[in-house]
């Protein structure tokens, strides 16, 4: 099987912005925390992909997140995580990027 084939869809940006605003959604950066204190979406929480499996316990499972990144491999390997750590509402948006040009 190809890496490529497992990868988690992505969703889009306006879609974000609906769960957002709308339902309640959590904006998660998986960057390190040198990278998001370079710049980063408003509203948006930092936690690094290498720190998923320990800061988990602070978020909600039943609230919609929205995983981030640069390129949207780490946020693919994050939702991965988050899921199968018993997050279901876990949506991948890929690039940081997506969201700030929309």
């Amino acid at each position: 099987m190809s890496g490529i084939a497992n990868q988690p869809k992505q969703i889009e940006c306006p879609e974000a912005r609906h769960m957002i605003k709308n339902k309640g959604g959590l904006l998660l950066d998986v960057r390190s925390h040198e990278e998001f204190s370079r710049g980063s979406i408003p509203g948006a929480v930092n936690l690094p992909l290498q720190k998923i499996h320990e800061g988990h316990v602070y978020l909600d499972k039943k609230r919609p997140i929205i995983v981030c990144c640069v390129s949207g491999n780490r946020s693919a390997q994050a939702q991965t995580s988050l899921n199968f750590l018993g997050f279901d509402n876990v949506h991948n948006l890929g690039s940081i990027r997506k969201y700030l040009t929309c």
